[in-house]
């Protein structure tokens, strides 16, 4: 789940943010995604106007609910970007432009960013509208306010097969990512393009896009999209992996980032897996707000999940118990439970309890599938 932060630069853009964030809880259903976005986060660069001053709080901006930004927008976005978060502006598209452009970095990681006008008439995104779903976003929004989502992507305008959403919308870990350039280019110009997907893992109930055809697995010459788990040499012009691990982690309170990002990335050479293909990490509640854990997870974009002591005790499994964790936790194991616990039904440990230097990580693994249906 992820969090929204939205600025707004004008009193009726501040009006608008606090009305979204109003209708998010109350209209979501009537706006479905895959997305899910928890917390909404509102803030604003507009100063109170003359006379107002006595009834604006500490750290609010004019319109009350929203937090003043003291730093440039520049520095509020940088800070946002670093932390995972999605952005809507409210104002002017350049204003957006120039805030997020210095923090740019991969188009499969950057946040999805969205623009709106004060009005509400439109929803504009401008940045990763496939892969991190600000085109999605866009059209949710649109529909709470009663405004036009102005969608600017090729396939999408086309009403065309769009692999890079096909490989988020399935967790789906996008190898090569020129390829993605080349197949979008086939689709359109209206030839037929070439799936295979690893043997027991094709959703067959949806129905295939118009110019996508699929290839039995393993295939036997070149394809243009190939979905599979196995680390060999493919003949495809787009290589997607399943991102179907899940890091269990725990660690002594304060324990830097850096550190435990040598740790996990041992692990994972240990285990032979893809630091890439961790569709999750997970632990007990107690460290939800740890910060080194925090900060790798943002730093990876990948989600932190936590769940308290009772839910990783009704996780079923063998665990390496220990009598102090379950003293000071109230479970007697965190990493094995927390990482199968993500996995959820048909989850099963792949790299077991491994504990250094005031850390702890084990790693499970999902049943992964991809498809269709949801397009």
């Amino acid at each position: 789940m992820r969090s929204m932060s939205v600025i707004s630069f004008t009193e009726s853009g501040a009006r608008l943010s606090e009305k979204l964030a109003e209708l998010w809880g109350s209209r979501e259903k009537e706006a479905p995604g895959d997305i899910e976005i928890g917390e909404i986060e509102l803030y604003t660069k507009c100063n109170a106007p003359k006379g107002r001053g006595a009834e604006t709080e500490p750290g609010q901006g004019a319109a009350g609910a929203a937090r003043a930004v003291e730093e440039s927008v520049g520095e509020w976005a940088g800070e946002q970007m670093r932390a995972g978060k999605i952005l809507l502006f409210i104002g002017a598209c350049g204003i957006a432009v120039r805030a997020v452009a210095p923090h740019l970095s991969d188009k499969l990681r950057d946040s999805p960013v969205l623009v709106a006008d004060e009005k509400g008439n439109y929803v504009i995104p401008i940045l990763s509208g496939h892969f991190g779903g600000a085109n999605e976003i866009a059209v949710r929004i649109a529909t709470m306010l009663g405004a036009v989502p102005v969608i600017t992507t090729a396939t999408d305008l086309n009403q065309k097969f769009a692999v890079d959403l096909f490989a988020r919308r399935n967790g789906l870990f996008v190898v090569n990512r020129e390829g993605i350039a080349k197949v979008s280019a086939k689709v359109l110009a209206g030839q037929e393009i070439t799936m295979s997907v690893e043997t027991g893992h094709f959703r067959g109930e949806g129905r295939l896009p118009s110019g996508v055809r699929m290839v039995p697995y393993p295939p036997g010459g070149p394809v243009d999209v190939l979905v599979t788990g196995e680390e060999k040499e493919p003949d495809a012009v787009l290589l997607l992996r399943p991102r179907e691990y899940a890091l269990g982690i725990g660690c002594r309170k304060g324990k830097e980032a850096d550190k435990i990002e040598v740790f996990i990335l041992q692990g994972a050479k240990e285990a032979g897996i893809s630091p890439e293909r961790f569709f999750a990490a997970a632990s007990i509640d107690l460290k939800r707000e740890e910060p080194g854990i925090l900060q790798w997870s943002r730093r990876h974009r990948v989600p932190f999940l936590t769940y308290t002591a009772e839910e990783l005790r009704e996780t079923e499994g063998e665990f390496h118990g220990s009598a102090f964790v379950l003293r000071a936790a109230g479970v007697d194991n965190v990493c094995e439970r927390a990482a199968l616990r993500a996995c959820g039904p048909g989850g099963r440990i792949v790299y077991g309890k491994h504990a250094a230097d005031g850390m702890t990580i084990a790693v499970a693994e999902r049943e992964w599938s991809a498809g269709f249906n949801e397009e």
